[in-house]
Parts: C-alpha cells; sequence; structure tokens
C-alpha cells in the first residue's frame, strides 16, 4: 500500500530501529550533560599558532570556527583535532590543535561524500526497502551497496525518484548525530539485516563501536560527517551495476549505486563537462573506432590486439627494451606454468590462490603465474651467486594471468590476460639507494616523453613486517623511510593514474633462501630484491596513452604515420612505390586508391583517421620523387622530395617526438 506520494511506506524496521535509538540517545544527552556540567578549561590552537580558550565537552570545532568567522564555519566540511577527522559539532574534550577544513581538502571532499552516501541509503532504503550494505566515499563520489529479495535489480529509470528523494533529504536538513553503541544492543538494533550483522561479529572487534543518523537512516559508521544534510548542495546519481558482497562470487548478489555531490551546483556542472569529455576519449570507444583492439566473450578479459594495436604494444616494449639496454638490465624469459609448490614457497598460494588460474597435472596442482617475481627468484638461485654480479637486474615481459571478477572487467584497465614491463633488481643492502635513483631517473625520462607529469607516494614499514629489524631499520636508514613507492601520473585531463611501482622486497629472499658469497668469502650473504615496474601492464598504459591523446597518438607511437593519397587514377602506381617506400623503413603506411574518392574527401578522411602525415602525389610529384606534405591538423607543408620527407620523419620518430607535425 502507497503513502500520498506514490511511494511504499517505510519499512517496518526503520521505526524500532528508531524507537531503540531515541532510548540510547536520551542516555547519552544525559551522560554529555553531566560531563558539561564539569567542564574545565581547553586551549585550542589553531593552525596559524593562535591559541583560544574553550571548555572540555562544551566547546565545538564549528563554535571557534564561528568566533573567527562566520565565512570560515559556513564553508567548513569538518575539522582535524590532533590530527584526527572530527565532528564540527562534537564537543572537545581536552587541549589540542585544531585545523578547519574546506572542500578543497582531500580529506574534507571524502567526508563530503561519505555524508552523501548516507543521504543516498537514507533514500535507497525508502524507495527500495531493501537491506543495505557498505556505502562509502571513493576516489571521485560514492555509491551504496543494498541487498534486494527476489532478485529484484536497480534500473537507471528510477534515478529521478531517487534524486527527488534525496533532495528532500537535504531540504530537512536533518543533522548528523554520533552515537556510541554497545556491539550487543547493535546486533538487535540491526537484527532485520544479516550484512550489518556480519560486519559486527567479523568487523568489530572492541566492546562498543559508532553509528551515525540522519533522519530515519541510522547506520553503522565511524564517521565523521558534515554538520547536516543540508551541506549537500549539488547531488547527481549517475550509474548503477551488480556486484557481490565483499566482492566474492560465492556470496550474494547486491545492487550498487553511484553519486556525486558538490558543494555547488557550477562545481557539479563543471563534474558533468569533464564526464563527457572522458567519455569522448574513452579507450574502448577509440580502441573500437581505430581498430586497435577488441574483445570476445570467449576468452573474456583477455585483449585481441588487431595489427594496429599490436604496433602500439611492440612500440612500448621496444621503447622500453632500448632503456633496458642502456641502463643495465638484461632480459630473460620465464615459464607461465609453475607447480603450486612455487606459490607455497613464495606465500602467493595461501593469500592469492583464488585469484589464480589453476588445474590438476599428473596429481599435482599447476598455476599460471599472475607475477614474475617466483621464478625470477628460481633465476637467482639455480646457480652460487657473487658480490660481483651484484646488482643484478633481470627484466621480464612475461604474459600473466590473474583471475579477476568478470564484473570487475573493464576495457584495457582491468584484464585477465597482460604483460608488465617487469623487473627485478637483486642487490645489497648498500647498493639499495642508488638502484633506487635509477629506477626513478628511469621513470622520469619515460613519462617525460609520454608528457605526463607524476607524483611519489611513498609507505614506510608495514606493522606485522616479515624479517630481521636490523635490516629494516638500515634499508630505511638509506631510503628515506620509503619501502615502497607508487607512482601517479596525470593525463592530460587531469585524472590521476597509478602505473609505476618500486618496492623493497626483504620477504622472497628469506621464503627462497636466497644467498651470494659476499666480498669477505661468506656465502650466506642475503639480498635484497627491489621490484619495479614503469609502463606497469602494457594493457592498462595502452589504455590511458589512449585517452591522454584522444586517440591523436604521436608519430613514434602512430598506428597510422602516413597516408599517400594520389591526385587522381593515374598516379596511384607512383603512390603505391612511395607508401612501399615507407613501409619498408619502419612506418605505419597507406596508400587511398579509391577512386571513386574525390581529392578533398580522401584528405579529409585521413585526418579524421588520425594520420599524422598525408602526402598528396600528382604528376608534378610524379615527375620531381616528390610529395605534397600536410598534416592532419591541415597544416601544409608543401612540396618536398620524398628523400628529405623520408629522413625528417625518421628523425622524428627516432627522437619520439611528441609534437612531430610541428616540428616538421
Amino acid at each position: 500500500k502507497q503513502d500520498k506520494g506514490g511511494l511504499n511506506p517505510w519499512p517496518p524496521y526503520v521505526t524500532e530501529r528508531l524507537s531503540l535509538y531515541e532510548e540510547l540517545k536520551k542516555e547519552s544527552d544525559a551522560l554529555l550533560a553531566r560531563k558539561a556540567a564539569e567542564s574545565k578549561p581547553v586551549i585550542v590552537e589553531l593552525t596559524d599558532g593562535q591559541k583560544v580558550p574553550g571548555k572540555s565537552w562544551v566547546t565545538t570545532p564549528y563554535q571557534i570556527a564561528s568566533d573567527i568567522s562566520q565565512g570560515l564555519a559556513d564553508n567548513a566540511v569538518i575539522s582535524r583535532v590532533n590530527g584526527e577527522l572530527w565532528d564540527l559539532d562534537r564537543p572537545l574534550e581536552q587541549d589540542c590543535s585544531l585545523e578547519i577544513l574546506r572542500f578543497d581538502n582531500e580529506d574534507a571532499q571524502s567526508v563530503y561524500w561519505h555524508s552523501s552516501a548516507h543521504i543516498l541509503g537514507e533514500a535507497m532504503e525508502r524507495f527500495y526497502g531493501g537491506c543495505l550494505c557498505y556505502g562509502p566515499p571513493i576516489e571521485n563520489g560514492f555509491y551504496y551497496d543494498m541487498f534486494l529479495d527476489g532478485q529484484k535489480s536497480v534500473s537507471s529509470t528510477e534515478f529521478g525518484d531517487l534524486e527527488a528523494l534525496c533532495k528532500s533529504v537535504v531540504k530537512e536538513k536533518q543533522p548528523f548525530e554520533r552515537l556510541e553503541i554497545s556491539k550487543e544492543t547493535l546486533l538487535k538494533m540491526f537484527k532485520y539485516n544479516k550484512f550489518k550483522c556480519r560486519i559486527l561479529n567479523e568487523k568489530v572487534t572492541t566492546p562498543t563501536t559508532t553509528v551515525y543518523r540522519c533522519g530515519p537512516l541510522i547506520d553503522l559508521c565511524r564517521g565523521p560527517h558534515v554538520r547536516h544534510t543540508g551541506k549537500i548542495k549539488a547531488m547527481k546519481i549517475y550509474k548503477n551495476s551488480s556486484t557481490y558482497w565483499e566482492g566474492r562470487s560465492d556470496m550474494e548478489t547486491l545492487q550498487r549505486i553511484y553519486g556525486i555531490s558538490f558543494p555547488d551546483s557550477k562545481m557539479l556542472k563543471e563534474w558533468e563537462r569533464f564526464q563527457e569529455e572522458a567519455k569522448n576519449r574513452d579507450h574502448r570507444k577509440i580502441g573500437k573506432d581505430q581498430e586497435l583492439f577488441f574483445f570476445h566473450d570467449l576468452s573474456p578479459g583477455s585483449c585481441f590486439f588487431m595489427p594496429r594495436g599490436a604496433y602500439i604494444y611492440n612500440t612500448l616494449t621496444e621503447f622500453i627494451r632500448d632503456e633496458y639496454w642502456r641502463r643495465g638490465f638484461q632480459e630473460v624469459a620465464s615459464p607461465n606454468i609453475y607447480n603450486s609448490k612455487l606459490w607455497e614457497t613464495s606465500g602467493h598460494w595461501q593469500h592469492y590462490s583464488e585469484n589464480m588460474f589453476s588445474f590438476p597435472v599428473d596429481d599435482d596442482i599447476f598455476a599460471l603465474k599472475p607475477m614474475n617475481c617466483p621464478g625470477h627468484c628460481l633465476m637467482f638461485s639455480h646457480r652460487p651467486r657473487s658480490w660481483r654480479e651484484l646488482p643484478l637486474r633481470l627484466a621480464d615481459f612475461g604474459v600473466l594471468h590473474r583471475n579477476e571478477l568478470s564484473g570487475t572487467l573493464t576495457g584495457l584497465t582491468r584484464v585477465r590476460r597482460f604483460q608488465q614491463d617487469d623487473a627485478h633488481i637483486f642487490c645489497v643492502m648498500d647498493q639499495i639507494e642508488s638502484e633506487m635513483k635509477g629506477c626513478l631517473d628511469f621513470l622520469r625520462c619515460v613519462y617525460d616523453v609520454f608528457g605526463f607529469s607524476f607524483q611519489l607516494y611513498l609507505s614506510t614499514r608495514p606493522e606485522k613486517y616479515l624479517g630481521d629489524i636490523a635490516v629494516w631499520n638500515q634499508a630505511e636508514k638509506v631510503n628515506s623511510n620509503a619501502r615502497s613507492i607508487d607512482i601517479k601520473i596525470k593525463d592530460a585531463i587531469g585524472r590521476y593514474h597509478q602505473c609505476a611501482t618500486i618496492q623493497l622486497d626483504f620477504q622472497l629472499p628469506i621464503r627462497f633462501n636466497l644467498t651470494f658469497v659476499g666480498k669477505d668469502g661468506d656465502d650466506k650473504v642475503r639480498p635484497v630484491i627491489i621490484h619495479r615496474a614503469i609502463l606497469g601492464s602494457v594493457e592498462r598504459m595502452i589504455a590511458i596513452l589512449t585517452e591522454n591523446y584522444a586517440g591523436k597518438w604521436p608519430l613514434w607511437l602512430s598506428p597510422r604515420q602516413v597516408m599517400l593519397v594520389p591526385v587522381n587514377p593515374s598516379c596511384e602506381d607512383y603512390a603505391n612505390k612511395v607508401c612501399k617506400q615507407f613501409t619498408e623503413a619502419g612506418f605505419m603506411a597507406d596508400a587511398d586508391l579509391d577512386s571513386g574518392c574525390l581529392l578533398n574527401k580522401k584528405i579529409r578522411n585521413a585526418q579524421l583517421a588520425q594520420y599524422n602525415f598525408i602526402l598528396v602525389v600528382g604528376e608534378k610529384e610524379k615527375m620531381t620523387n616528390s610529395v605534397n606534405v600536410r598534416t592532419r591538423d591541415n597544416k601544409v607543408h608543401g612540396e618536398l622530395t620524398v628523400s628529405e620527407v623520408m629522413a625528417r620523419l625518421t628523425l622524428l620518430k627516432q627522437s619520439r617526438c611528441r609534437n612531430a607535425e610541428e616540428e616538421f
């Protein structure tokens, strides 16, 4: 039975949940009132060094922000107290440092989108009446998962109704309330939702945990959140998909709805323009239009690279090979299939076997390799090694397979079959610093060619580290506390992608008992391994480059470099002859011999197909062994001899110039 608004009535669990919450909230408010009555003075230090007075269990970050500037308070998303994200209306408890964060801060954006997910969750409960699962912020926006009985699914036609519900929640300015509740009581509160009970039983290890309420929604949540739902000014629901509980294919199917939100509508419009630009650059669309690659259901997650796509693939790997030669890397080829005992030794079988393709062979279990490092350890250990051989830099373009869930496969960015420009450096402790610098120089060289800027992210020793503490201490001393360096590149439209990685590894040398003979004759010296990739997955890098260049490939990487266009049929043989010369010189060259197509149409077709250079030939060019040169951007360079054009293009191609058409 629907209410006046045409919506289904609230599910019965909402009333029960709210009733229990309100009882607990009264107790919590009474406790807070007692603490406030015994309040003590506190000193709050602001980011500019200013110290302001406050009262414990009374003064809130929002009050302090309001005292400084109402504009600061109005634009505040969240606060940071003693380095911890803190609700703006949550009373301060002791002397502390305080920072007020606006939307331009990454942590504030995450909080903003997390609060928006709760608004979406409230709308989903009202509209669908299912069981909410996880609703986290993500890199750009948020999503919420819901379990619906009877194999129901979400349709994009329902987005308008959901957005309308979200707008009404925003309009009500529902405050976000934080409440700490015992695990036992929470299991009663969420008894209707087996997923929340699983989280409580499997993830919550403390006697109590927190929930947040906005309106009728009460959700398990660490928080923090914005002050009230009215802070979410512009919101859009834009995508839905099916997923599994915690990504496990043997668990329940869930419905996932994605959204995005901003503090003003202009930012949302800018985001929509950006999405349109990203859609036009989608590598799957360009890959199809330019006949670079395709996928087939008979081999899901494994790409079929057609000739022009294979040219890009091979050109990228040759680029890295050239650098290997100059930088002292030795390329090896290792097996694709190993006995599971190898993966047990490396530790992957215990933690990664569900992501590996495995199968029985002669009463044993074998698996396709998902990474190269264990095989390289076998290569290092197949004979005694000396300190004189180190650093030993082994590189491998071996084919890798990972059993990714079918629902996560996304063009070239998430595949099951791929190759990496993978290398492992076996070295001694005092070589780590110079080798890491060499790796950073390598990636700088490669990314400069592509035109990428990049950022470095350092990771330190994990809490549950493996190996000798003295080894860790020494390594961190020479490595500026970095256990691994993750590199994010920035593309032409401002998106960041993680491709390269540089990681120190003390575990595999121990697991494989790798040793070498040291300078002093000790034959039990343990090496360190540096895992290193620059492109990362070649497939993923091709996706990123396709979208970065929007299919407008630089000459050296272009699958369509030269197009010969004869003015009339009498010049076709000459066009073919010149085309063959360019092909034999290593260029991706073609000739348009469609006599039913006019000259200007042929030139336009070549430009739209992104041929870097269009060489027009007529009777005059035929007589002088020349061509008339123009670019895909219709810049006309005029008549030049074939040998001169060949020489110029060869130099531009060898230099891996990004703007060959301009520098011709």
